[in-house]
C-alpha cells in the first residue's frame, strides 16, 4: 500500500477511530486502526480507516487521497495519530512493506511496526436495506436533546444507555438518571413508507451517539438506520457505524411524565438561562439548590451558602397561570437542558413543590426534573 494523504483529513479521521480503540487491552489489534487503499476505479475507493472495540465499530472513507499502490495496514492507533498531527507537511506518505509502514513527511520519516492485517477483526457490513433515514442534522438534535440526562453509574444498566423508539415515520429518542428525563422527537423516512406503526424500541449505549455526534457532521446528508440481530447500524456514503444495543428495559418514561401540571409559566430562554446561571453562583454541594418563586408578578430566584453569601435575580414572566408556588431545583440539571433548547421561550409546568417539574418547548421536547428539598 502506497498513499498519499491530506495531513488534515487523516487527523480528523483518526481523531474519530481514537473514539473507538482501546488503549488498554490484551488484544493488540483492538489497539489499531486498519487502513485500506483502493484505486479510483474500485467500488470505494480512496483510503478506508477501521476500527473496533468489540462492541462498537466504525468505518470511514475519504476520497481525499492519492493512491499510488492498493493495499491494507494495521497501524497502532495512537503512534500513527501522534505522528500525522505533529507533522508540518499538508500531505503525508504512507508505505506499507509487509506489518511494517513508513510514514513520511518533507523532512521526517517513521517507520511504525503493526500487526498483521489477517488477525483484525471483521467489521460488519450495513446489513441489508434501512428501516429508516433520517436527516443528520435531526439525528444530532435528538440526541444533543437528550444524552445529557443519560446515567453515568447505575446498577440498573439499562438506563445507561439513550432508548430510541420508532413508529412510521416519527422517531423518539428518551434518556434517564432517575433524578431527571429528556424527551425528544423527531421525523424521518420509513422504508415501508410511514405503513407499520408498531413501535420498534432499542437501547443504545451512550458512547455509540457520542461518537455519531462527532462522525456525520453534515446537517443535510441522510443517515440510513438498520437494527439487526441485537444491534444498531448507522450508514452515509462516506462512514458506517454498529453498536451493540443494551440489554434490559427500559423504565415506563411516560408513567413518570406529570400529565397534572396547573401551574404554567411562559419564559424568555435566554433571560432565564442568564438567571440560573448567576443565581447558581452562591451555591456550593451542601446548599446547591436554587429557589425560584412563580407569581403573576413575575420569577424571583434566590440562593444561599453558608460562609459563601446570598444571591436574588428577577426575571419577568411572558405568562403565568396558577397559584403563586415557590420549589428548588438543582441549577446543574436545568442548565443541562436549557443548553439545548432551541426555542426563543419555553414552558415550565408544576404541580407542587414536591412534584416534579416539566419544561417544554413546543411538541418535540420534554424535560422532568425532580425539586430539590431547601428546607
Amino acid at each position: 500500500m502506497k498513499v498519499i494523504c491530506d495531513r488534515r483529513v487523516l487527523i480528523d479521521a483518526l481523531a474519530l477511530m481514537g473514539g473507538v480503540v482501546l488503549t488498554r487491552t490484551p488484544k493488540p489489534v483492538l489497539s489499531c486502526v486498519k487502513l485500506s487503499a483502493a484505486s479510483p476505479d474500485a467500488d470505494e475507493p480512496g483510503l478506508t480507516l477501521e476500527a473496533t472495540d468489540a462492541e462498537i465499530s466504525v468505518r470511514l472513507r475519504s476520497e481525499r487521497v492519492e493512491v499510488a499502490e492498493a493495499g491494507e495496514s494495521l497501524l497502532p492507533a495512537d503512534k500513527l495519530s501522534s505522528i500525522v498531527r505533529e507533522s508540518i507537511d499538508s500531505t503525508i506518505t504512507l508505505a506499507t512493506d509487509g506489518d511494517v509502514t513508513l510514514v513520511t513527511g518533507s523532512d521526517s520519516k517513521f517507520k511504525i511496526f503493526g500487526q498483521p492485517v489477517g488477525d483484525f477483526p471483521a467489521v460488519a457490513a450495513f446489513p441489508g436495506e434501512a428501516d429508516f433515514r433520517i436527516k443528520a442534522g435531526e439525528l444530532h438534535r435528538l440526541i444533543a436533546q437528550t444524552i445529557f440526562a443519560t446515567a453515568r453509574e447505575n446498577s440498573r444498566y439499562a438506563i445507561n444507555g439513550v432508548l430510541f423508539e420508532r413508529a412510521g415515520q416519527q422517531v423518539t429518542v428518551v434518556a434517564t438518571d432517575g433524578h431527571r428525563l429528556a424527551l425528544a422527537k423527531g421525523r424521518c423516512v420509513a422504508a415501508d413508507g410511514g405503513s407499520d406503526e408498531a413501535v420498534k424500541s432499542s437501547i443504545v449505549p451512550a458512547k455509540t451517539l457520542n461518537l455519531l455526534l462527532r462522525l456525520f457532521d453534515d446537517a443535510e446528508q441522510e443517515v440510513e438506520v438498520k437494527l439487526a440481530d441485537n444491534r444498531i447500524h448507522f450508514r452515509t456514503d462516506q462512514a458506517v457505524l454498529a453498536s451493540s444495543l443494551v440489554e434490559g428495559n427500559f423504565p415506563p418514561y411516560s408513567d413518570v411524565i406529570p400529565k397534572d401540571g396547573d401551574k404554567k409559566a411562559t419564559l424568555p430562554t435566554d433571560g432565564f438561562i442568564s438567571a440560573v446561571r448567576r443565581a447558581a453562583l452562591l451555591t456550593n454541594e451542601e446548599s446547591k439548590g436554587v429557589r425560584m418563586a412563580f407569581a403573576e408578578g413575575g420569577l424571583t430566584l434566590t440562593s444561599r451558602a453558608p460562609e459563601m453569601g446570598e444571591a436574588e435575580v428577577s426575571l419577568p414572566l411572558a405568562d403565568y397561570t396558577g397559584d403563586a408556588l415557590e420549589i428548588g431545583f438543582n441549577p446543574a440539571y436545568l442548565l443541562d437542558a436549557l443548553k439545548v433548547v432551541d426555542d426563543e421561550k419555553l414552558q415550565f409546568e408544576f404541580k407542587a413543590p414536591n412534584k416534579p417539574g416539566v419544561l417544554r418547548t413546543g411538541p418535540d421536547f420534554l424535560y422532568v426534573v425532580m425539586p430539590v428539598n431547601l428546607s
